[in-house]
């Protein structure tokens, strides 16, 4: 089954072609960890999961890295701002010193790690903290610093943008106007568009030949990308705001360096996910993070499934409604695997359709409706049961475990739970709904949430 994927740099969608016996080499662009990554992060995160478990799924091996920045990360593209670890060991009146940025570091990255478990992503083979492969990003300045390819400013060393025929590869860019460099504050850089590659600091960071500082968090993308995937990868994810800035400069800094094009063959972006309307970032402080939603008693897996409802390329609004809405359909989904009896296997026919289905640029809305479709078909239970839970090795949403979680917390709901929602059953089948609302605030007041489904109803301790 021949995988299509949207590529950025090609602008259209291409029949993934990989070699058989030879690992498919990804980059992730990963967390900047000074604080908890927020649902929206977490969103690209699961795409890339979502990526890696499709392409392992119709046979190919996968080699994935995702990057932890622990340093470098300006709040601006532009080079100047503030370090967003900096902004957090303020935030936690920690002292700015580099070990305390790797205290800081391992916190957060220890929540990400756990937030990625949560949301059941497979763990990336490869976790490198930019902190400890500063040698990788000195190695690649310095092959662009022998071609002449970067300039020394009081600030820093920068990459001569005007000095390569194809910057920009992926688009995205705009006009150029050449007051920005003056806005900024930085008269010296030759283009708005060049950017830092080392960044001068006498009391923050590394020797290196150019001077005591850090490197850009572009360069530290390529030097992790090429030392352990090498020069040449197969795929590059990240957001769709990496497009402009981040993944032209990757390119640019990666190619010129290694003399060796392309860096990468494919290039997949996540659109934002979106809450009223606006991108979901801490900028704009409108943002939740997983603890928050379960806090509000909604599942990780329940995010997940909300996740893959909408297709990586569109924009997902998120709102509580929504999240409810999903919360259903998966609990519904557990419900009916849970009814089903175990010893079936998956159906060829209806397994080759869903593969159809997910080759076609990870189609996983489609995914999603052909499983709650199938689910209701007519064929053998335990067949329907073993489909869906190998179309799960896809999609990631821990059924196996959930319906054997939901069967161990039915089998201990009390008998007067049980009595009480067989008595609010009656009720409403004698369409009595006043009588049959006051069980359900009666069950609601013992800890219990009764929900009606095509099957009759059932019960889920709050």
């Amino acid at each position: 089954m021949t995988i299509q994927l949207y590529n950025t740099l090609t602008k259209k969608v291409e029949d993934f072609k990989h070699k058989k016996g030879s690992p498919v080499l990804m980059y992730n662009c990963g967390p900047t960890v000074y604080d908890f990554a927020h649902i929206g992060n977490l969103n690209a995160y699961i795409f890339a999961d979502i990526l890696r478990r499709t392409l392992e799924y119709v046979g190919f091996e996968v080699k994935q890295v995702m990057n932890i920045t622990d340093f470098g990360h300006l709040t601006s593209d532009g080079d100047n701002g503030d370090d967003k670890m900096t902004q957090g060991l303020l935030r936690e009146g920690l002292e700015l010193t580099v070990e305390n940025m790797r205290v800081l570091a391992e916190r957060y990255a220890k929540a990400f790690s756990e937030d990625m478990a949560l949301v059941n992503n497979e763990s990336p083979h490869i976790m490198p903290f930019a902190s400890d492969n500063i040698d990788a990003d000195i190695d690649l300045i310095s092959k662009l610093v022998a071609k002449s390819l970067v300039y020394k400013t009081s600030d820093g060393m920068y990459f001569d943008t005007s000095a390569i025929k194809d910057y920009g590869k992926l688009g995205g860019l705009s006009p150029i106007d050449e007051s920005v460099a003056r806005i900024s504050g930085n008269n010296e850089k030759k283009s708005p568009r060049d950017f830092a590659v080392w960044k001068f600091n006498q009391d923050l960071g590394w020797e290196s030949p150019w001077g005591k500082g850090f490197p850009g968090w572009h360069i530290e993308c390529s030097g992790m990308a090429t030392k352990f995937l090498g020069n040449k990868i197969d795929i590059h994810t990240g957001g769709a705001d990496h497009i402009a800035t981040h993944h032209n400069n990757e390119i640019a800094q990666s190619e010129n360096a290694t003399g060796e094009s392309p860096f990468a063959r494919f290039w997949l972006h996540v659109q934002f996910l979106r809450v009223g309307g606006e991108k979901m970032s801490k900028s704009k402080n409108n943002f939740y993070t997983l603890r928050d939603i379960m806090n509000k008693g909604y599942s990780p897996l329940a995010f997940r499934y909300l996740a893959l409802s909408s297709h990586y390329r569109s924009s997902l609004n998120f709102t509580f409604e929504s999240l409810s809405a999903a919360n259903t359909a998966y609990t519904r989904l557990i419900e009916r695997l849970s009814s089903m009896p175990e010893g079936g296997s998956p159906i060829a026919n209806i397994k080759k359709v869903f593969i159809e289905i997910i080759s076609h640029d990870l189609d996983t809305p489609k995914a999603l409706a052909y499983v709650h479709t199938f689910v209701s078909e007519s064929f053998a239970p335990a067949d329907v049961r073993a489909t869906i839970l190998d179309f799960d090795n896809v999609l990631g949403l821990g059924l196996k475990d959930s319906v054997r979680k939901y069967k161990e917390e039915q089998s201990n709901i009390p008998q007067e739970i049980r009595e009480l929602a067989e008595r609010r059953k009656s009720f409403r089948d004698s369409k009595d709904f006043l009588s049959s609302d006051k069980v359900r605030d009666e069950l609601i007041a013992l800890g219990y949430d009764i929900l009606d489904n095509e099957d009759g109803y059932s019960l889920k301790k709050r």
